[in-house]
């Protein structure tokens, strides 16, 4: 499976997403973000890939810009059929470079046209302030939930 909605990075590399495979799995795992975000995510996309094959909720991606592994993001379902982003982890080797918000640009479109979606949601902590400004930029709105912690935004396009 590639989700693909021609979106690109900061030069003009199409960013992808795709099913974790034996081909791009090891590549996803070693991604890694910079020392100083691992308060607010896994130290290796290895942690959300254990998460997803041990448990149902989650689905993981992996992230391509171009033809390489550049990050991880992880999509649920929800109950009430809102669908949920998140597990997103661009390598620090890659950030800065229009990665992540075309990552989020694709999974949300893709997930907003699924059938019975009711929303797209996803969270982060509160003192996050790059995660805040990029997922403002976005579209997403805070909804004034907390949920373990975490801020609830919600897309509204």
């Amino acid at each position: 499976m590639i989700i693909t909605y021609d979106h690109t990075d900061k030069s003009g590399r199409p960013v992808t997403l795709h099913e974790v495979d034996a081909d791009n799995w090891r590549a996803v795992a070693d991604c890694a973000p910079h020392d100083e975000q691992r308060t607010w995510v896994a130290p290796l996309a290895a942690r959300y890939l254990v998460l997803t094959s041990r448990e149902d909720t989650w689905h993981s991606l992996a992230v391509l810009a171009g033809d390489e592994v550049t990050g991880h993001i992880m999509w649920a379902r929800d109950e009430d059929g809102s669908h949920w982003i998140g597990g997103m982890l661009i390598d620090a080797a890659h950030q800065s470079q229009g990665i992540g918000a075309a990552a989020v640009r694709t999974l949300t479109t893709w997930l907003s046209a699924r059938d019975g979606c009711t929303a797209v949601r996803l969270s982060y902590a509160p003192s996050n302030e790059a995660a805040a400004h990029l997922y403002a930029a976005l579209g997403f709105r805070l909804t004034g939930v907390e949920e373990d912690g975490e801020v609830v935004a919600e897309w509204v396009g």
